[in-house]
């Protein structure tokens, strides 16, 4: 996914605070206190004998997490005491390490030392809402844990639904300058325009909560911007909602956001076997929905699917 990043850069890389989703109803209140309670499943025989060797003997399991500096809430920031490191993200690198019996070493770092700690070997797992691109693959190895999707965040009770370009004709919308949900407004717009419907008013604000109050006010009718943002808006304030959702990656593409490690160090296939545990017993469902993130759940964990093509091929 994509864009300057919210929760997208391109698919990746720290979202900035922006609002996430879920559907519109009953949305969970998120507790963003120290004491996080997280859920660390028992160890499993099957997913932990596919460790290497030396990772299993040392215990432990090192998680990178580039969200230093403001983080990128729900997905991984400081909690209430602006030191403890809590979100979907870490909630779920926690839940893989319980799964493969091993201990877990958060480490909060910033987005570029992430992946030169990933190169390393210093990070044995990266979970920082990481897109999978094709480029990416050349260095990487991933598992799958989440989609990677924008959200249509209207005022509560706007009645809007956005599945297509013909639902945002006439309609007043803000995104942000410069991000992959501008690009694809901006071809939504297009198409609107090319059916002779009522045009898309393209709207363009310096910060989240000048979006949030235009939202309040009627200033505009829908902002797009990464659903993890818009869902943690929904989820703390009650006062919006998300209509709709669409894959970072476009129209021909669902992008996905994954766990990530070095290629070829042997840890893939443990990673993928403890998720594949964890959407079986519903403990992945209860940390996305613990962020109200429900409605970027996958079914299954996907080891290197397709991912963003490389520019230009």
């Amino acid at each position: 996914m994509s864009a300057v990043l919210a929760l997208s850069l391109t698919a990746c890389a720290a979202p900035e605070e922006k609002p996430v989703a879920a559907a519109a109803a009953a949305a969970p209140t998120l507790n963003t206190g120290p004491e996080q309670n997280r859920i660390v499943p028992a160890k499993d025989e099957a997913a932990a004998a596919l460790l290497p060797p030396d990772v299993k003997a040392s215990g432990k399991l090192v998680i990178g997490v580039g969200a230093a500096g403001s983080g990128f809430p729900p997905l991984a920031f400081a909690a209430t005491d602006n030191k403890t490191l809590i979100g979907n993200e870490p909630d779920i690198a926690v839940a893989i390490a319980g799964t493969l019996g091993l201990e877990p070493v958060l480490e909060n770092t910033s987005w570029e030392n992430l992946f030169i700690g990933l190169d390393s070997g210093k990070y044995q797992l990266g979970a920082s809402n990481i897109t999978v691109t094709e480029e990416r693959k050349q260095k990487y190895d991933f598992v799958t844990y989440r989609l990677d999707n924008l959200g249509w965040l209207a005022k509560k009770g706007s009645g809007f639904t956005i599945t297509k370009p013909a639902d945002i004709a006439g309609k007043k919308v803000s995104v942000s300058s410069g991000t992959n949900q501008e690009k694809i407004l901006v071809e939504w717009a297009e198409e609107v325009k090319k059916a002779g419907l009522a045009p898309v008013d393209i709207k363009y604000f310096q910060t989240n909560q000048a979006v949030y109050l235009a939202l309040g006010s009627g200033q505009i009718d829908l902002h797009l911007g990464p659903n993890p943002s818009a869902a943690y808006h929904v989820a703390t304030t009650g006062q919006t909602e998300i209509v709709g959702t669409y894959s970072g990656a476009g129209k021909d593409l669902q992008g996905l956001i994954a766990l990530t490690t070095k290629k070829d160090n042997g840890l893939i296939k443990a990673y993928a076997a403890a998720l594949d545990k964890l959407i079986a017993s519903g403990d992945y469902a209860r940390i996305l929905d613990r962020w109200n993130l429900k409605n970027e759940a996958v079914q299954k964990a996907e080891v290197n699917p397709p991912g963003l093509p490389i520019e230009g091929k």
